[in-house]
């Protein structure tokens, strides 16, 4: 309340023209802005194949989470988010995601996991955080905190209205509890999607209302495009991102440098 949330600090001294975006659109939903990626597939491939020759496991995703951290210590204004009309910069950098509790059946549960990062982690630590993460998801028979709140409050009929009406209530003016922020999946920077571990295609995904997620990436199956290299035709693969974007966080030229980063350390990987 009065400008103190457990998740972020209150930011005063804006840009009056990004300040007043929340007053214009309220919504995250108002405010989505979707762009698209192409990544080299090839060179990542390259990468990976190089890094496995010398004993380090590294994924796609992992890649991609790892230029996002990295591109959010240089530009932590893309870190923030809005509650109440208020602009607050989030204390940590957090990333969740959705895994298949088994990934050899389609029709196993899901489970979702909320990473926190230092904006100091190489590659090999958001590797290894990612997979600590997912390997205590898939070990755990009841799922995480999201899963056993879901189930709980599901159980009671009309429970879910009054819990969720509740926690949007108490979030809007900063009181609810940190152990429930921290424990949501939605409280995060970022949300990504793997879709191209299913066979879809990139989705260009929608921003939550509820929590307080500011991005969403969104990866799909691999494409084959046409380019022109030293005047040759040639089909080329890449890997296709989603991205839908909160316009209210900070301004467009913060924005145009984040992307810059998350794409240049993608196609340095």
């Amino acid at each position: 309340m009065f400008g103190h949330r457990p998740d972020g600090k209150r930011v005063k001294k804006l840009d009056p023209i990004v300040q007043i975006t929340p007053y214009l659109m309220p919504m995250r939903c108002d405010a989505q802005v979707f762009l698209e990626h192409k990544a080299d597939y090839e060179k990542m491939s390259r990468y990976i194949a190089q890094k496995s020759r010398e004993g380090q496991q590294v994924t796609f995703m992992q890649i991609l989470v790892a230029a996002y951290v990295r591109a959010v210590s240089r530009t932590p204004e893309v870190n923030r988010f809005i509650f109440n009309k208020q602009y607050y910069s989030r204390y940590n950098c957090s990333v969740s995601y959705t895994v298949l509790k088994n990934p050899q059946d389609t029709n196993s549960n899901e489970d979702t996991v909320r990473i926190l990062f230092d904006l100091t982690d190489t590659i090999f630590d958001v590797r290894d955080r990612m997979n600590d993460a997912v390997e205590k998801s898939r070990t755990s028979e009841t799922g995480g905190f999201a899963i056993k709140l879901a189930s709980g409050v599901l159980a009671v009929p009309g429970l879910a209205t009054l819990i969720v009406g509740l926690v949007r209530l108490l979030d809007r003016y900063g009181l609810a509890p940190a152990s429930l922020i921290n424990g949501l999946p939605l409280y995060s920077g970022l949300y990504v999607t793997n879709n191209g571990s299913i066979g879809l295609h990139h989705p260009l995904h929608h921003i939550y209302n509820f929590g307080n997620v500011s991005l969403f990436f969104g990866m799909g199956s691999i494409l084959k495009e046409a380019v022109v290299e030293d005047g040759k035709a040639r089909m080329r693969r890449v890997l296709p991102v989603g991205i839908t974007a909160d316009e209210r966080v900070c301004s467009g030229a913060h924005y145009a440098a984040f992307f810059f980063d998350v794409i240049h350390y993608m196609d340095i990987a």
